[in-house]
Formats: structure tokens, sequence, C-alpha cells
């Protein structure tokens, strides 16, 4: 297999071996330059120290491209969790909600509290055959945290369509390196902190205009008016027609190193960023297999090996940091990955 290098390398400096994307993404150093800014600014006491809503913006109208819908759809928070809790709040009592086993903890919990909704889990590889005319939503993770296993999106999309079911994707362990067509979804949510490279604090979630009236905005507050600064005392007077209604108040340091990391990989581009790190991913798992090692087998940019998540703390010993997940090592590929990190992974796990 070719030699890879890196991609974006001005942007980064890794002092050891990153394979641990899938737990929190590099800051580029475009990013950092903004957050270091708006700290300078906000300690000197000056104007622009308040933060400004033009960036967040931006941000927002960088993650739409991304994501493939207009800046409308796009409601701009803090994490994910926040996201599905409006949801499943906004859900009727009674409701089916279909998971696949053992997705991640912030997918399923905003629901399985409620304790008035019907949850329903199965495998991953069977959730497009278990919806069924009684479900509500079907709400999962586009690529699996534990293990970088990828749903089977086509049909999914069409089960859920078929029988009536609103569609809720994850799209954190997959934005940024997977295209994402968050039009064909009722709700995406994305966490920025991993391979959006975002700081922790930015979080975005989609919605469409079909999905909008169902969705009860919990926590709205005066930043989700459609007349931004006329709503600062009492009720608001008119909820903004747009997904902005599901905004939370931005945290305006992440979300002014957010605008430059979206910026990043909008100039990289997602086409070119999932080749590389698909063949790496690819090198890696072939690495493994020749080393009597059997990763789960996908041709995402994750990779699970089973049985091998005890040897995390070893390799971090070594330089190389990757994670433990549900037994699991789990190691993850990004754009500013290369070849020598798959080999001296490698290298340390043969011994």
């Amino acid at each position: 297999m070719d030699s890879l290098d890196p991609l974006g390398t001005a942007e980064f400096a890794p002092k050891q071996t990153y394979l641990n994307t899938s737990a929190c993404g590099l800051l580029p150093r475009r990013t950092i330059e903004a957050i270091t800014l708006l700290a300078e600014e906000t300690a000197a006491g000056r104007p622009d120290g308040a933060g400004s809503f033009d960036i967040v913006d931006e941000a927002r109208a960088r993650f739409a491209r991304l994501a493939g819908v207009r800046p409308d759809r796009v409601a701009v928070g803090s994490s994910v969790s926040v996201h599905v809790g409006m949801i499943a709040q906004s859900m009727p009592a009674g409701a089916e909600i279909l998971f696949p086993e053992g997705d991640f903890s912030s997918v399923i919990n905003p629901f399985t509290v409620r304790g008035d909704l019907k949850t329903r889990f199965v495998p991953l590889e069977r959730l497009a055959e278990s919806v069924r005319p009684e479900t509500a939503l079907v709400a999962f993770s586009c690529v699996q945290s534990a293990d970088g296993r990828t749903a089977d999106l086509a049909a999914i999309r069409a089960a859920a369509a078929a029988h009536g079911a609103r569609t809720l994707l994850d799209a954190t362990q997959s934005a940024g390196w997977l295209p994402l067509r968050a039009g064909e979804w009722d709700y995406t949510v994305a966490g920025g902190y991993k391979f959006l490279l975002c700081p922790r604090g930015a979080s975005f979630l989609t919605v469409t205009e079909e999905a909008q009236d169902s969705l009860l905005p919990i926590h709205a507050g005066w930043v989700t008016g459609e007349e931004m600064w006329v709503n600062s005392y009492g009720p608001v007077r008119e909820l903004a027609r747009s997904a902005r209604r599901f905004d939370e108040p931005a945290a305006f340091l992440s979300y002014h190193g957010a605008a430059r990391s979206l910026a990043l990989l909008e100039e990289i581009g997602i086409e070119r960023i999932q080749g590389h790190n698909k063949a790496l991913a690819a090198r890696f798992r072939d690495g493994l297999t020749a080393l009597g090692h059997a990763p789960v087998a996908d041709v995402s940019a994750v990779v699970a090996v089973p049985g091998l998540g005890e040897r995390q703390d070893a390799l971090r010993e070594a330089g190389i940091l990757m994670s433990a997940r549900a037994g699991n090592l789990r190691a993850s590929f990004h754009l500013y990955n290369g070849t020598a990190d798959v080999d001296r992974a490698l290298e340390v796990l043969g011994g």
C-alpha cells in the first residue's frame, strides 16, 4: 500500500502517535489562535471580548455546508445529550423508540429516563428490518463508538419511511471524515470535538422543516427569538422561524474556534479526508490480521480489536494514544495521521 502523509501538516503538531480522534480531535493551530485572541480581548475588557454572534453564525453556515443543508436548518448548542434531550422531551407518552444495542449512551439515556416511552433494542445489523408501524423514532449512530461499525443508512432510511417513523442520526463519530447528508434525516446531531476538530462546547443539531413543528424548544432563551435583540426581558415575542429556535446560548470561545476548524475541513474537503482516513484504517486492519489479531470487519475510519483493550496502557507508555472501549482496543484515524503512525502502532502491538 502506498505511503500516506498527514493532511494540513502546518496546522498540527502532535508530540506522540495520536490515534484517538474518536475520543477527542486535535485542535488546529488557527483554532487555538482564535480562542486565544478572544480570551485576550475579554481579559483586556475590550468590546470584542464579549464574543461575536456573527462568528457563531459563520460556524453554523460552515457546518451547514458540510452537512448539505441550508444554515436555517442548523441549531447550535453545547453537547449531543442536550440536543437529544430536547427531542426526547418532545416525544408523546407511549411512543416507541428503536435503538441499536450498545449505542452511545447520549443517544439513548435522554429517552430512557422519561419512563413513559417504549424503548426497544436490536442488533445494529437488524435495525432496518426491526422498524414496525408502531415505531415513532429510530435513533442511532452513523458509526458506532465502541467498535467503529457503520450503519446501513440507506436501508434504515427506507424502512423508517415505509413505516412513517422519524429518524435521529448521531454523526459524532462520522461528521468530519464521512460525508453527511443531513437533509435525509429528521434530526441529526454531531458533537464538534471529535472529527470536526472543534473545541468542546460546540455541537450541532439539524432539523428538517417537516420535523420542526413537532420539536419543543424546552431551553428557548432570548437568543432563540426571531428578532434577537428585542427579547431580553419578559417572554420572547416570537421564536425564530428557523432551526435557530432550538439554539442554546453559544459558548463564544468554543464557537470562535469552531468556525476556524470547520473552515479547515472545508478547505481540505471531506471526500479527500474520507479517502485518506479509510486508507490508513485499511492498512492498520491488514497489519493487525498479519499479527494474528482479528479487527472488527468494516470500512470505517475507526478500527476496533476485540480483546485487546488491556493493551491501552502499554501503548500509552510507548507514546501511542488509543482508547479501550467495551473490551476493544480502538484506533481512529484522521487527517493529521500518516502511514508512519500506523506502522508505529503495529510495531508496538507486534512486540
